[in-house]
């Protein structure tokens, strides 16, 4: 134990994860000078290069790839001896809570959350870091507490729904679209699209949606999450599938329409927050669980609203007008 710095073990799981110095440097805000220090320590201690040069990219030795798991292993444990604790009493805590969600997740959870730490615990605090500083494909449980993501994408740990909503279609108020006396799903998939990414290669909601109804879309503007897509469609020919309690929020203050599907066929979201099987029963965890499971059961009642267009998928519903 004397012969390696256990600080060093973060940045080694990071370089070995993202396989380049300065995204290692930028995720775990260090200077890159820092982070090339640590690798040059780290190659030193373990007599091997752990990251080589193959073209334009790095690749990892032999090594270095025994090693990923071992590292992520060491650093689980490390976390559950520093941080386990034989009780926690929110109302007196001051303790900070890390937790990982998209920028809609934030968006709606933020508001009910706030209002039980207000009353439970007001010494306790919660920083939300966006999934697209660690995409929630790449669960980093040595980092935050509990991932808020959407369920299906096979994350580790142990999991429970915490909300749900269903995806609609938002427009300008003033897109010819809405003209028609009868929207079909072609009408929607023919206009450019803005669409919401949450990293490379990964396939939202929305995405499997247009391929189930063999709609190819005409991709115009890519933002990365959700919370930006109603104001990007303000004002443009654009359209944009996103959760409908943000899109209900959004139109309190844009030019925006929102165009339901039929409740047979709309594409749904399931929420879910994550957690590391090691942290099931410690007391701060199971708390914290609680608040945000509290938190998203206040969400339920946003999904009541008023008239929206209706879009006939195959042809056969009648249109029902929310303009903003």
């Amino acid at each position: 134990m004397k012969s390696i710095d256990l600080n060093l073990l973060p940045t080694l799981q990071t370089l070995l994860r993202l396989r380049n110095v300065s995204r290692t440097a930028d995720h775990l805000q260090l200077s890159q000078p820092a982070t090339s220090a640590a690798l040059a320590r780290l190659r030193r201690y373990f007599d091997d290069e752990l990251l080589v040069r193959a073209g334009r990219q790095f690749e990892l030795t032999p090594l270095a790839q025994e090693l990923v798991p071992l590292v992520d292993d060491a650093i689980q444990n490390l976390d559950r001896v520093t941080g386990i604790r034989s009780r926690f009493d929110p109302l007196t805590s001051d303790r900070e809570f890390a937790i990982a969600a998209s920028d809609y997740a934030t968006t709606m959870a933020v508001e009910p959350l706030r209002r039980i730490l207000q009353v439970e615990a007001p010494g306790v605090s919660v920083n939300f870091v966006p999934t697209s500083m660690m995409p929630f494909h790449q669960a980093d449980f040595t980092r935050c507490d509990l991932i808020v993501g959407p369920a299906g994408y096979a994350l580790p740990g142990e999991s429970k729904p915490v909300f749900r909503d269903s995806f609609v279609a938002v427009v300008d108020s003033g897109n010819p679209v809405l003209a028609g006396d009868l929207i079909r799903a072609e009408d929607l998939g023919s206009l450019h699209h803005a669409v919401g990414s949450f990293g490379e290669s990964i396939k939202t909601p929305a995405d499997l949606f247009w391929e189930s109804l063999g709609i190819e879309r005409k991709v115009a503007a890519s933002v990365s999450g959700l919370l930006a897509l109603p104001l990007l469609v303000e004002g443009t020919d654009l359209v944009a599938l996103v959760p409908k309690m943000l899109a209900q929020r959004a139109q309190r203050g844009a030019g925006i329409s929102i165009i339901e599907f039929p409740v047979e066929a709309e594409p749904m979201l399931v929420e879910a927050m994550f957690w590391h099987t090691t942290r099931s029963e410690d007391p701060a965890s199971r708390w914290l669980r609680s608040v945000v499971q509290r938190a998203c059961a206040q969400l339920h009642g946003n999904l009541a609203g008023g008239e929206a267009t209706r879009v006939a998928v195959m042809g056969d519903a009648r249109p029902a007008v929310q303009r903003g």
